[in-house]
């Protein structure tokens, strides 16, 4: 479904995606590692549109994303469902009103229907009579919840998670990798989570990538990767901190 190839985007002279390829399988759930600040959001932001390259494609679906824009764009990035690191709700909405956005935006349906698919939305979070609440009135789980409850609400075929575990204790951090596996098996999307953090990582990925100076350099399933032998990945996936961590290119 997803195939990265080449990808290079530099901010002034630091070269943060250096010539990466990734391929994402339609139906899988890919899981990219790394180090804070080694441009796991800004890879995500390339594969839904919100960045362009230096160089590089980005093709979903056979169409190169990098090459399009407007009207074409906007009908691809309808594809997609996105869970914001901070859940990004508009705290002068309510629930109701932060889930069913993008219907209310972008098609003619009625607001008993587009409620009516909020709900259905919110019980598959595990939540039920908040739709009139404000963020504001929410634990920071609960915001998560309903930032995952809009990012389905339009049937996409990709969702995208950017750290979907931060800001939130260990409990509830266990409670949203459940329920981004039990929203994979039911819904059979296609997802792409970015992470530091192990525990989800192993947890929700069919598949995990992990990104180090601008190139991915270690594929595999969780079991794999947790027997890898590449020094760079066994420092980080173990969280050990002797020393920097070098790899020659």
């Amino acid at each position: 479904m997803i195939e990265i190839i080449n990808l290079c985007k530099s901010f002034g002279d630091h070269k943060v995606l250096d010539d990466l390829n990734l391929t994402i399988n339609t139906g899988e759930t890919t899981v990219i590692i790394g180090r804070s600040g080694c441009g796991k959001s800004v890879l995500l932001k390339h594969i839904i549109g919100l960045m362009k390259p230096d160089s590089g494609q980005v093709i979903i679906d056979g169409r190169d994303i990098t090459k399009v824009d407007g009207k074409e764009l906007n009908g691809i990035r309808m594809k997609f469902g996105m869970l914001f690191q901070g859940a990004a709700l508009f705290d002068s909405l309510s629930v109701w009103e932060n889930v069913g956005f993008n219907l209310l935006e972008h098609t003619k349906r009625s607001k008993e229907k587009i409620m009516s698919r909020v709900v259905e939305c919110l019980g598959l979070v595990g939540l039920s009579g908040v739709e009139r609440l404000k963020p504001a009135e929410l634990s920071g789980g609960m915001r998560k919840r309903v930032g995952l409850a809009r990012a389905i609400c339009m049937n996409p075929e990709i969702i995208l998670y950017d750290e979907p575990t931060t800001g939130v204790d260990p409990i509830m951090g266990d409670a949203i990798n459940d329920l981004i596996r039990e929203l994979h098996d039911k819904l059979k999307v296609t997802s792409i989570a970015v992470t530091h953090d192990m525990t989800s990582a192993y947890k929700i990925a069919d598949k995990i990538a992990m990104l180090y100076n601008g190139r991915i350099i270690a594929v595999g399933k969780p079991e794999e990767i947790k027997h890898i032998k590449d020094p760079v990945v066994n420092q980080f996936i173990h969280g050990k901190a002797e020393g920097p961590i070098t790899k020659e290119n």
